[in-house]
């Protein structure tokens, strides 16, 4: 799928090799969207790919003396929807981030990736712009600051240029007397892509009063690109959030939606839903309920480093003949014939752990589920060089040498497997439940649970064993 894969040490590496490369180079963060693209024939002229995951420094989100909160281009959907400061000060991009795929997509999906990909569907972008988000664009020329509003020129179209890259995500933190909320309508409850999303945010004053001072209404999946509702927004400005402001107010949202019919939705649908869904988020406004369906303390499935893998001595080439090395369950693998390979790949054909499993190849079944530098994540969609000097645990490391995990042991006693396919995938989910929680309850089982689907047992049994497992490790 690439010819070259360079590992970068630092970011001014990365950018050298974007100068040289230009066109035929792609920047892998998450790199969840791009090995689809690759794997199907989508990006013909890409044959670089530069590897920005173990530079340091840049998976940080701070406040900075002029309330602006700065997020760099490592901030992953799961940083971003357990950061206190986010969730304090844009809780609609908190939301909308715990909204994208699953635990396993979210520990490596990055919120500039999702910017950058530019689909109209995709959900970090439309509490960003009505955030008023500013993109910092780095290259060896320089840097140059673009407003969001202004970055896209169409569906999947940009103004980056082949030699830059985002460096930073900024916006203006929500202040005493603003709140917002980012809801989302889709096909199931996790990873699906939006039929729609709307993101409000109000201005109540710094009084903290009832009458709305300015209002910012913005809409996904309508349009070619994300987009305000600006009649809704001048309408809000100087009323109180009654029942009839309500009313109105989502009529003239569904006004500015300009949808098509596609396999989620028919356009028709789609308009009468923004209607529906900007009244939920300007009820739960009125109310005080904008925290919605975010969990206080969401499963992440990343261990104690956080999703922050430990950073590279000195920038790594891989070609063809270049073999990777890397320790997989305590046992060190050297690999020659990986290198244009994912991840799943790697394992399954070169290592020979094929407990592992592939079942959809594209992050939705969650059968290739391992543990990559101490963080969940579909196989599927890591390409194989990153495996170079990493730490990975599969399947067939989980059982200790006194016996199985425990919660192996718990989907046997609880007959939790029927054709067994899927099961590697929970079994991957629920030890990294417990290392992270060992006292889980049943919700949080159930986001843990979010990347897997399973098309036997009903899930019943599957999360009985995973409370058994629980009960088990408390004893």
């Amino acid at each position: 799928m690439w010819h070259e894969y360079i590992s970068a040490a630092t970011l001014q590496e990365a950018k050298q090799v974007l100068a040289q490369r230009r066109e035929t180079a792609r920047v892998v963060a998450g790199a969840t969207d791009l090995i689809l693209e690759l794997e199907r024939g989508l990006r013909p002229g890409v044959s670089t790919l530069v590897d920005i995951t173990r530079v340091p420094g840049l998976s940080e989100i701070a406040l900075d003396g002029q309330g602006w909160v700065h997020m760099g281009p490592l901030v992953t959907h799961n940083h971003c929807a357990g950061s206190k400061l986010v969730r304090e000060r844009a809780l609609p991009l908190a939301q909308a981030a715990w909204e994208v795929g699953a635990p396993q997509i979210r520990n490596r999906g990055t919120v500039a990736g999702n910017l950058v990909t530019a689909s109209p569907a995709n959900d970090t972008i439309s509490p960003l712009m009505a955030l008023e988000a500013v993109l910092t664009l780095a290259s060896t020329r320089g840097e140059r600051r673009v407003a969001l509003r202004d970055f896209y020129t169409g569906v999947r179209r940009t103004v980056l240029a082949p030699d830059e890259l985002v460096t930073d995500v900024a916006f203006p933190a929500l202040k005493a007397g603003q709140r917002g909320m980012f809801i989302k309508l889709a096909l199931r409850r996790a990873q699906a892509v939006s039929v729609i999303n709307v993101t409000v945010i109000l201005d109540f004053g710094s009084a903290g009063g009832q009458t709305v001072q300015a209002a910012a209404v913005t809409l996904g999946s309508v349009a070619p690109v994300i987009i305000h509702a600006p009649e809704a927004e001048a309408y809000l400005a100087g009323r109180a959030l009654t029942p009839e402001v309500i009313e109105r107010a989502g009529e003239l949202t569904a006004a500015a939606a300009r949808p098509i019919d596609d396999v989620r939705a028919m356009a028709d649908y789609r308009c009468a839903m923004v209607a529906v869904i900007t009244r939920r988020a300007l009820a739960a406004l009125a109310a005080g309920r904008e925290q919605g369906q975010l969990p206080e303390a969401p499963v992440m499935l990343w261990g104690p480093a956080d999703g922050r893998p430990p950073a590279l001595e000195k920038s790594l080439t891989h070609t063809a003949a270049t073999p990777i090395v890397t320790r997989v369950n305590g046992r060190e693998y050297t690999l020659s014939n990986a290198h244009p390979k994912t991840l799943l790949r790697l394992l399954r054909e070169e290592a020979g752990l094929t407990g592992t499993k592939e079942g959809c190849a594209e992050g939705e079944c969650g059968a290739c589920e391992v543990i990559l530098d101490g963080a969940a994540v579909m196989s599927c969609l890591v390409p194989a060089p990153r495996a170079h000097g990493a730490q990975i645990v599969t399947v067939e490391g989980l059982s200790r040498g006194d016996g199985l995990h425990p919660i192996q042991q718990a989907f046997v006693d609880e007959g939790a497997v029927q054709c067994g396919y899927c099961t590697p995938g929970f079994l991957m989910s629920g030890a990294k439940l417990l290392e992270e929680r060992p006292h889980p309850g049943r919700d949080e089982i159930l986001q843990a649970l979010t990347g897997n689907l399973c098309r036997c047992t009903g899930y019943y049994k599957i999360i009985a064993a995973v409370e058994a497992a629980a009960r088990a490790g408390a004893r």
